[in-house]
This record gives structure tokens, C-alpha cells and sequence, in this order.
């Protein structure tokens, strides 16, 4: 069975690039195959809900790309790394709050027992983090740690260390809370050829999930709106991108 899949639909022209600043850019397309291994389900595909697509899955327009050397198939751009940050507790509290301070801005107190999603709505009612700047996993505490990713305008950032108090932590044996940073921002995400940014992809596009490769546009030469593109990406970290790309940002 061939695993190319060329099969696209877009629902209209214009409706699936709130990202697109120029019009202008979609007269300079270049037609790629994309390496669906590559891509992961909900950052960069969604399944249709549309009954005449019978199940397949629908790759978000606006995903910024690079091309992997080795094959010369398009995956997604990985110029940069966003910082991981663990928060882990430890001594076994029953009970109380503590707290996280980010470059001078502190949190309410958590609770000692909080899933991901309260450590990320407690970051994000910080003066100095927008909602979508960071992203959280892992949890409930204090079993699980709870990991921050950094992202929005942090992303691609060696962004500062998040301390943490938990003095008003209690039972236990001796609880405290700590973060360390699980990965370090700004650094290469990877060396296979996408840390390249070629540029991004022109119109949503379905394919059948069972393919490995799918044909679409590549937008090398215009205009976009960085901050509605469909995974985050800061325009300062893009330190390399192909001959010949020409890509403003608004």
C-alpha cells in the first residue's frame, strides 16, 4: 500500500489563516511533502468533525516548517527550545498552600495538593504572563510534580528560574517545594535540518491517518501575524532560515 496521501480540502480560501498578514504571500507558494511523523496530534492536527472527510485528519494552516536533511521531507520547524521547568514537592504534606515567583512577580498560594491546570491559572494571573505563556503537565501534587513549559512570549527563551516557598505547607515530614529546570530555553531544538526555518504552511490540509506523507504549500515569501499562528513562535529566535525566504512579521 503506498503511504503518500495527496488527498487536501480547505474549507474556503481565506477562512483557515487568521495568520496571514499580506495576501500577497499566497501568490509565492512552492508545493512540498510533508513527513506526518514528524507532527503530533492537537499541537499540529486535529481530527475533522466533517462527516464528508470519513474520519481523516486535518493539519492546522500556519505551522511553521523546516526541511529534514536526510529525506527531504518537510516536518516542523525546531529552531529553538522552549524552557521546562519541574516543580516538585517533597516531605509529604497534607495540607496548606505555597507559592511561585516568577522575575519578581509571585503567585497566590497553591494548594499543596494542585493539579497542572492550578499551577498554570495561578502563573497566568501574574502581571508579567499573558494567558498561552506557559503550558502545564504532570500533577496532582504532591505525588506528581508539575512541569511549566514556557511558551507564547516566552518561547525560545532561556527565560529566568521560577523559585518557590513553602512555609505554609504543613503535615508531613518537613515538606518543602522546589523547581529546577528540566530544560533550558534558547538552545537548538534540534539538528536533523528543521532548527531551518523554510517557511510555513499555506492552507490546512487533510489526509488519511494511516499515511506517513501529505503534499501542501509552502509560504516562503510574505507577511504573517506571529502571534496567531497556530504554535507559538517569537520571530527573535528564528536564527536561521533557508536561502531565498523572505518572511516579515506584524
Amino acid at each position: 500500500m503506498n503511504d503518500f496521501q495527496p488527498y487536501s480540502y480547505t474549507d474556503s480560501v481565506t477562512a483557515d489563516r487568521p495568520w496571514l498578514a499580506s495576501l500577497v504571500g499566497v501568490q509565492d507558494t512552492n508545493t512540498i511533502t510533508l513527513d506526518l511523523t514528524k507532527f503530533s496530534a492537537g499541537t499540529h492536527y486535529v481530527v475533522s468533525a466533517n462527516p464528508l472527510l470519513q474520519g481523516r485528519t486535518v493539519m492546522k494552516s500556519g505551522i511553521p516548517l523546516g526541511k529534514v536533511t536526510a529525506s527531504g521531507l518537510y516536518a516542523p520547524y525546531a529552531g529553538t527550545t522552549s524552557e521546562v521547568q519541574t516543580v516538585t514537592i517533597t516531605g509529604t504534606p497534607t495540607g496548606g498552600t505555597y507559592t511561585l515567583t516568577y522575575s519578581g512577580q509571585t503567585t497566590a498560594g497553591i494548594p499543596y495538593n494542585a493539579t497542572a491546570a492550578q499551577v498554570k491559572a495561578a502563573l497566568e494571573a501574574l502581571s508579567n504572563v499573558d494567558p498561552g505563556d506557559v503550558a502545564t503537565g504532570g500533577g496532582a501534587q504532591p505525588g506528581t510534580a508539575v512541569t511549566v513549559t514556557f511558551g507564547g512570549q516566552f518561547s525560545g527563551d532561556n527565560v529566568t528560574q521560577m523559585t518557590a516557598t513553602g512555609t505554609n505547607l504543613t503535615g508531613g515530614t518537613t515538606p518543602a517545594v522546589t523547581v529546577t529546570t528540566t530544560t533550558a530555553g534558547g538552545a537548538a531544538a534540534a539538528s536533523d535540518g528543521t532548527e531551518v526555518l523554510h517557511g510555513y504552511l499555506v492552507s490546512e490540509i487533510s489526509f488519511n491517518p494511516a499515511s506517513t506523507k501529505a503534499s501542501g504549500a509552502l509560504l516562503w515569501r510574505g507577511e504573517v501575524f506571529a502571534g496567531q499562528l497556530p504554535v507559538p513562535l517569537d520571530p527573535a529566535n528564528v536564527t536561521a532560515v533557508a536561502p531565498g525566504v523572505s518572511i516579515h512579521y506584524r
